[in-house]
């Protein structure tokens, strides 16, 4: 009896919390860049819970009578931004012992408390692949994460069990970032030779779990190492490699076709040189823009026009921010940099949300508003690749992340590099 008691008062204590979790949501009187169709004047976003409901015109969609009601008129609505290559969390990956680390996973060293994704979130990013650093010819396994609030990595992934789902990739890198003294290669050429090497081994040691089927006795001793390299050659984990040079750029697809894995070129300055052979080879670019003086001479002839020549290319491309070495609060900026150098207003657009899901194979939970998808999407005080606009709220899953009429929130997205600095001691707890 005393048992059914305490049950009775905590379900009228959690109910509330949970009917208000769950209570649809609608969003009415904005624009609406859906990203999968062409924009709503007047537009409809609904939500229930974690999803999108529905999206479209008003009258034109179903709305809950016991929908909260959102007004958004005069602001734009779009999907949450997708940044396909970032360090922020305060990550590392593999150390100077080896130039190939397949066995790193950067999930073991990001701190979910880190300030770095309240500013992301500041700029409208809802979902991130975290990378280890270039300086390795492999530098361990990325992680895909949901910008949502959490005591513990596990919470941010788009996996439940880690340990026995893929959850992220693999970083390569080609160049001078992963060139030095032994026991790193000394050129390009020893390079791939490396990489070429490590996965002649790992299809040895694929053969012989496939021979083994299941027999104990007969699998070979456990390697993390090629786990991770085996789940790449069986295409389950896409191959994420940082490269920067035309020939670097053709050394890479080249590896791609010879062990046949899944490639997404990342940064590729020089693509406006070979961005025939990117689109023949059917990979995707995930590329970077500078707006700033610097850099490394091995990216002196990046240019603004790689969006568009790899869009007239056929090629699949996408932004990213590479945090922070170009500010995760301006990353609506890259689109417009790209359209400014002759990119379609939609390739840059889908540059920054759906095509980068894709590099991820995220493209059915995120990156569009379409029903069923995530309830990932940004409010804009107006067109995103205006430079006046604001990022005035980021909702992650039906869940305000950020509101910039909040002083707390709008530090991170108008403060200096004090804001990011003891991210411990400034964590606050729960959502709006």
């Amino acid at each position: 009896m005393k048992r059914i008691i305490r049950l009775s008062l905590l379900l009228i204590f959690f109910l509330p919390i949970i009917t208000v979790a769950q209570q649809s949501k609608v969003f009415t009187g904005a624009k609406i860049i859906p990203i999968s169709g062409e924009p709503i004047d007047n537009g409809v976003l609904v939500t229930k819970g974690d999803k999108i409901v529905a999206v479209g015109s008003e009258g034109e969609v179903d709305v809950p009578s016991n929908a909260r009601e959102f007004d958004v008129s005069g602001k734009v609505i779009m999907p949450g931004l997708v940044d396909s290559h970032s360090h922020i969390g305060d990550g590392d990956g593999g150390d100077r012992s080896s130039a190939l680390h397949p066995d790193a996973r950067i999930i073991d060293s990001i701190d979910p408390h880190s300030e770095t994704f309240k500013k992301a979130l500041a700029g409208g990013v809802t979902t991130v692949n975290v990378m280890p650093g270039s300086g390795h010819l492999m530098s361990g396994q990325t992680a895909y994460l949901k910008l949502r609030n959490a005591d513990k990595i596990e919470e941010m992934l788009f996996v439940d069990d880690p340990g026995n789902e893929i959850s992220g990739g693999l970083k390569m890198a080609n160049g001078t970032n992963s060139i030095g003294n032994p026991p790193f290669p000394g050129t390009r050429a020893k390079s791939a030779a490396m990489v070429r090497e490590l996965f002649i081994k790992a299809q040895d040691y694929k053969e012989k779990v496939e021979e083994a089927d299941g027999d104990p006795e007969e699998m070979p001793k456990r390697d993390i190492g090629m786990d991770a390299l085996v789940e790449v050659l069986n295409g389950e984990r896409i191959v994420h490699f940082h490269t920067h040079r035309h020939y670097d750029i053709l050394t890479a697809i080249r590896l791609a076709e010879e062990f046949n894995f899944r490639l997404v070129l990342h940064h590729v300055s020089e693509a406006w040189k070979v961005a025939d052979e990117i689109a023949k080879a059917d990979v995707l670019s995930s590329i970077i823009v500078l707006d700033a003086p610097g850099g490394k001479p091995e990216a002196s002839e990046i240019k603004y026009e790689n969006g568009a020549v790899l869009e007239e290319a056929g090629a699949t491309v996408g932004y990213h921010t590479d945090a922070s070495i170009t500010d995760t609060r301006l990353f609506l900026r890259s689109g417009a940099f790209g359209v400014r150098a002759g990119m379609s207003r939609e390739a840059a657009l889908k540059a920054l949300t759906i095509e980068n899901a894709k590099m991820m194979d995220l493209q059915d939970q995120v990156g569009t508003l379409e029903a069923g998808k995530d309830a990932d999407f940004v409010v804009l005080s107006g067109d995103p690749l205006s430079v006046y606009t604001k990022v005035e709220q980021t909702w992650v899953e039906g869940i305000k992340r950020f509101d910039y009429s909040n002083p707390r929130d709008r530090k991170y997205s108008t403060g200096g590099y004090d804001v990011f600095r003891g991210s411990a001691q400034n964590h606050h707890h729960g959502d709006k």
